[in-house]
């Protein structure tokens, strides 16, 4: 059995001490807020949100970034869907991700 979770990357304080389906959905957040090559150890850790294209093609490309940065960094979470809220005044596209996190994940 698996439960869903909704993740987006609203800034909230770091839980060192995270064990669990909160570490999961913790690192899921993290992967979420920091933009590639931000990372002064890993460059390549997190995801590429860099896409000048029609709103409906970058959703598409930016869905297909989120899901391989967190199969790669997060394996123990699912990606059940990814959406977007629009901030049409800044030209920005923010992701909510729902995860399945498995029971026998954690």
């Amino acid at each position: 059995m698996s439960l869903e979770f909704t993740v987006d990357k609203k800034v909230k304080p770091i839980n060192f001490g995270a064990t669990g389906t909160e570490e999961i959905l913790q690192n899921v957040r993290m992967i979420l807020a920091t933009p590639a090559y931000s990372c002064p150890m890993d460059r390549e850790f997190a995801w590429d949100p860099n896409v000048d294209a029609p709103i409906n093609v970058a959703q598409a490309r930016q869905t297909a970034r989120i899901v391989d940065a967190i199969r790669r960094y997060e394996p123990r979470a699912q990606v059940a869907s990814v959406s977007f809220t629009a901030d049409s005044l800044n030209g920005a596209l923010k992701p909510v991700v729902r995860v399945r996190v498995a029971d026998g994940a954690v």
